[in-house]
């Protein structure tokens, strides 16, 4: 038979209120109490009943994590670091996949608002004034989206964006096009914000291809659109579309990068498997994860907050990019693609 609380209480000799708050509100119980309290549920094998304690402290302990798309590569270095940041808090994840649809966001958001002490938004489709909506019901954290008054996670895709075209202008590439990614995006707004005004920095022409699915199939379906815009290179709005269009221009006769050099978003596990391996924008997602539960137990009860963490991207240049019709290096030269560095 499992041990009960009054079994512990026992054992250590304190009042069943003690044994309580010590699993529900430990900073109230001296430390050398709670030390004793701990060790004893230790020994006797306890673990506290949750839901009774949530009756207590109106606490559940759980966390709701919303995300786009599961299948998609980019989020589960993200859902994995997010729940060990929780269990290491005491806390559990909800994990939930919205398939790009705002909608559902929606829908799901309003589901768990009773089950959990807060919800992790990301990379949501909803627009800004549903999501403020949505925050007055229960705790919001936002990945990837910028909401005034609600704390936010941001991974800076629009410094890697500008780190891509510079890349790529430097590389001699005067007509490039910017595969864009799903309608309702802010990673893609910003995306397009800073590579645009990098190109147009650099008098260099940018053609905007999509919106698109942020999927391989998005990638693939998008390689006659590009093949006819008679560019020399593109940035992908992430991994999988860049993944797809190398292979939707392969079935054309196009070659990566002799004809059109091509660089990806996310630097997924296989932008380096690809054939060529593909030049990319490292993005923190683990990072995020971690900061995003961090920031909800700190500012959860904050419905009005400015806090936000921005993380920053860095280019990794592989195989998928190479010298353009406009670049004086000698395309033999090793030096002129610099595959495997890091540019941040």
């Amino acid at each position: 038979m499992p041990a009960t609380i009054r079994d512990v209480a026992r054992a250590c000799g304190v009042h069943i209120s003690t044994v309580s708050r010590t699993f529900s509100a430990p900073h109230l119980v001296n430390p050398e109490t709670r030390s004793r309290v701990l060790a004893c549920a230790e020994h006797l094998g306890y673990r506290p009943n949750r839901a009774a304690r949530a009756l207590i402290t109106g606490r559940t302990h759980n966390i709701g994590l919303i995300v786009a798309d599961i299948a998609n590569p980019f989020f589960p270095p993200l859902i994995k670091a997010a729940e060990s940041q929780a269990r290491h808090r005491d806390y559990h994840i909800f994990v939930t996949d919205t398939n790009e649809d705002p909608a559902v966001e929606e829908e799901l958001v309003h589901a768990l608002a009773k089950q959990v002490d807060g919800v992790l938004l990301c990379s949501p489709r909803m627009s800004n004034s549903l999501i403020e909506q949505l925050s007055r019901d229960v705790p919001l954290v936002v990945i990837n989206r910028q909401v005034t008054g609600l704390p936010n996670v941001v991974i800076d895709v629009g410094q890697g964006a500008r780190l891509a075209v510079e890349h790529l202008i430097g590389l001699g590439h005067r007509q490039i096009a910017l595969l864009g990614g799903p309608r309702g995006s802010w990673t893609n707004r910003e995306i397009r914000r800073t590579a645009t005004s990098a190109a147009r920095s650099a008098d260099v022409t940018l053609t905007v291809i999509g919106p698109n699915p942020p999927t391989e199939g998005g990638g693939i379906a998008a390689a006659e659109q590009v093949r006819r815009a008679e560019v020399t290179a593109v940035l992908a709005y992430n991994d999988l579309m860049a993944i797809g269009l190398i292979e939707g221009l392969d079935a054309h006769g196009v070659a990566v990068p002799r004809d059109i050099s091509v660089v990806g978003i996310d630097d997924i596990a296989l932008s380096r498997l690809t054939r060529p391996k593909l030049t990319t924008v490292a993005t923190p997602n683990a990072a995020a994860g971690r900061a995003a539960v961090d920031m909800l137990l700190q500012h959860g009860d904050d419905r009005r907050t400015t806090a936000q963490v921005t993380l920053q991207t860095e280019l990794v240049i592989r195989d998928s990019t190479g010298p353009g019709p406009h670049s004086h290096a000698d395309p033999g030269d090793a030096a002129a693609a610099a595959p495997a560095d890091v540019a941040s």
